[in-house]
């Protein structure tokens, strides 16, 4: 998505400097729309969140019940794990459910004692430590950082200074000269600097944000005069055009899943429904606010040979690592067991490698410019 951004002037004998926020996903050049505005202060203001603010602290939760739980989980849509129990079933192999998973174990610990390596471990995968606020659904062992290994932003800009955030110590040990790591929750107060960077990049926190406006306020706030911010997000929810889909698959309770995880942790997975990334740059201060949408297959069934070399990879990232996607979400819910997941994870697969089902999720990137004669 880099290369979309607009050139700007550089202060002479600086290397422009840049942020790139969360890890990256499968890059997409298919264009489907765009649109520009130019943005206000005052225009559409995002709602504010409930519970917190970027600096602040979640209200503590109330104890939910099993039979609360399940009924929330009903009235989301969300079908029972005995459904996929029958669905491997009536597919006549139950038994290769399991195997089709492989035996993923998680990556270990014991001899690390500094609390930023305190992974929580749920189902025997692990997942961020506690870090501020942060609660990253993503896990952030070995199968899952395979699915995310596609980072080169460093490599195509050498000119450029790059910083990379992060909540988990994951990163690798080779990284281009131009490139550091740094452990940070984008949720609360940022460290750096005011004017810092020429160019900011937040992608994919969908489901990890509280309160949108106050992060893209913090991005403001470290940019230069004239610098610009882009926001990746996609929506979790698989939806096909010729009805291929059913609400009742594996693909078509996909969506549903996350987005009852994300209601119950007060983090919205619903960002492109609720257009939070437009909304939340106009509160910020940001102008010339472009969006670019997409709909992005999954699995080799498009005709176009671009389009499938697209499903393709999406279709890899996702078989890759079912499991590191569910188990967070499903231990916040408190819905199905580890061995509930991986009836499901099968009849996914089994549904992505039919080529039946024609399914995509929706993609949007949406960048602002901090006005040039702005101030932090």
């Amino acid at each position: 998505m880099a290369s979309q951004q607009p050139e700007q002037s550089e202060q002479p004998g600086q290397p422009p400097a840049a942020a790139v926020l969360t890890p990256p996903t499968v890059p997409v050049e298919q264009e489907e729309t765009t649109t520009e505005t130019t943005a206000t202060t005052t225009t559409a203001p995002a709602p504010a969140p409930d519970t917190e603010t970027a600096a602040g602290s979640p209200a503590p939760a109330a104890p939910v019940s099993e039979e609360a739980t399940a009924t929330d989980a009903e009235t989301a849509g969300i079908l029972p794990a005995e459904h996929w129990v029958q669905a491997a079933r009536d597919a006549g192999d139950e038994g290769d459910a399991d195997s089709a998973l492989g035996d993923d174990t998680a990556s270990s610990t014991a001899s690390l004692t500094s609390t930023i390596l305190q992974y929580r471990k749920i189902h025997g995968r692990t997942f961020h430590g506690e870090v501020g606020d942060a609660q990253y659904w993503g896990s952030n062992d070995e199968p899952q950082n395979e699915a995310w290994d596609i980072n080169d932003f460093a490599d195509e800009y050498p000119e450029c200074e790059v910083i990379g955030t992060d909540i988990s110590p994951i990163q690798p040990s080779w990284v281009p000269p131009n490139l550091k790591f740094e452990i940070d929750d984008c949720t609360r107060d940022w460290t750096f600097e005011p004017e810092t960077f020429d160019y900011v990049h937040i992608r994919f926190l969908v489901g990890s944000i509280p309160d949108w406006p106050a992060l893209f306020k913090q991005a403001y706030r470290a940019l230069k005069p004239g610098g610009y911010l882009e926001s990746f997000e996609v929506s979790p929810a698989i939806l096909s055009d010729d009805d291929t889909v059913p609400e009742t698959s594996a693909l078509g309770q996909w969506g549903k899943f996350f987005e009852e995880g994300g209601r119950k942790m007060g983090r919205t997975f619903m960002v492109l429904d609720e257009h939070l990334q437009q909304r939340s740059m106009e509160e910020a201060g940001f102008e010339h606010i472009t969006e670019w949408n997409n709909k992005a297959p999954i699995g080799s069934w498009p005709k176009d040979p671009a389009m499938r070399e697209i499903g393709e990879w999406a279709q890899l990232t996702l078989l890759s690592d079912i499991e590191g996607y569910v188990l967070f979400m499903a231990n916040v819910m408190s819905t199905w067991s580890r061995e509930e997941i991986q009836i499901y994870a099968a009849q996914l697969r089994r549904e992505i490698r039919s080529g039946k089902l024609h399914g995509y999720y929706r993609q949007r990137a949406v960048w602002g410019q901090k006005p040039p004669g702005a101030g932090a």
